[in-house]
């Protein structure tokens, strides 16, 4: 009888297992925010900066790229208007980005923003974004999207190029689940 007993704590110890590493997998995104928030790795910019006019360095200009991507099953269609701009340290500049709901149903998408090289991040400030928002859209609707951005005169002086790169991911789901998290009310 010692054998049904070992077959039910191998099979309790191995849904045991399972329940953890699920929960794990739940919690890592979170977690890596957190992560990322404290020690500015990964990239990521904060919310919406404050201007506050300083000065311009109009000794440099630094070329800022953009680069858009959906995430695997979000059929929308997202791109800049511009593949990139030079702009001073202490410039603020506008750019449009676009997107287009492909489907025939309504949609919610969300932009996640990443920067390159890392180190940038902290000297690159948005003062509106549409990645501080939710985007409802209808089927075949587009949407112009404005971006404002400042790159800090501290940046230092080695980076010349920045990279900002956006995800786009189907978030209708869970937007639905809370209407007044779309952009679109």
């Amino acid at each position: 009888m010692t054998q049904p007993r070992n077959n039910k704590s191998t099979v309790t110890k191995l849904l045991l297992v399972a329940l953890g590493m699920f929960g794990f997998g739940f919690a890592l995104v979170p977690l890596y925010d957190v992560l990322c928030d404290i020690t500015g790795l990964g990239g990521k910019t904060r919310a919406a900066y404050d201007y506050q006019p300083t000065g311009t360095d109009t000794s440099r200009l630094i070329r800022v790229n953009f680069m858009t991507q959906t995430n695997d099953g979000m059929p929308w269609q997202f791109w800049s208007e511009q593949g990139g701009v030079r702009v001073h340290p202490g410039e603020l500049k506008e750019v449009t980005f676009f997107v287009k709901n492909t489907t025939d149903r309504p949609m919610v998408g969300q932009a996640v923003p990443s920067v390159v090289p890392a180190a940038a991040a902290e000297y690159f400030h948005k003062t509106e974004c549409f990645c501080f928002r939710s985007q409802f859209l209808e089927p075949g609707e587009t949407l112009e999207m404005p971006m404002r951005f400042i790159v800090g005169p501290e940046l230092p002086k080695h980076v010349q190029a920045i990279s900002l790169s956006y995800s786009l991911f189907d978030v209708t789901d869970l937007a639905m689940a809370k209407p007044s998290a779309t952009g679109g009310e």
